[in-house]
């Protein structure tokens, strides 16, 4: 798998913010249950999310989490770097050190192009747009399939 595990589910959680009401505060518990992800991950990944600004939390009884402004602008690319960082796009595939043009592994021309195509595609989708091809579509976001888009 490309993406860590956090960064796969911080995907699908900040999908599911996507297609809810805007304004509204959902609760980790509920994003949680509905995604079928550990509260206690989902915890700290959304944490990581909101200390960079793509969400936003409110604590007390009707508390949770929602999009910030700069969350509903962004692009898969953004949530990506949020949370795994830049790595995807500039380390070696099999993780040799100093890998590049002058000390290619045997994976780095086809890697490069790659990943060039990865970064594209993630660059170019937004989390707006793929919410509403969700709900239009009708993919799903757990591994039930009982999601249902808003």
């Amino acid at each position: 798998m490309l993406l860590s595990k956090s960064c796969v589910y911080g995907l699908r959680a900040s999908l599911y913010l996507a297609s809810k009401r805007d304004g509204e505060f959902y609760s980790l518990k509920e994003i949680s249950k509905e995604l079928g992800i550990s509260f206690h991950f989902l915890t700290k990944i959304l944490q990581q999310l909101t200390a960079d600004g793509l969400m936003e939390s409110y604590k007390g009884p009707n508390g949770g989490v929602r999009l910030s402004q700069k969350g509903k602008d962004a692009t898969l690319f953004d949530l990506v770097v949020a949370i795994d960082g830049l790595g995807l796009f500039t380390q070696c595939a099999l993780g040799l050190p100093g890998c590049g043009s002058q000390e290619p592994c045997p994976l780095h021309e086809s890697w490069m192009n790659t990943r060039g195509s990865i970064e594209h595609m993630l660059k170019r989708t937004s989390l707006i747009g793929i919410a509403r091809e969700g709900k239009e579509k009708h993919f799903r976001l757990s591994a039930e399939g009982k999601f249902s888009w808003q």
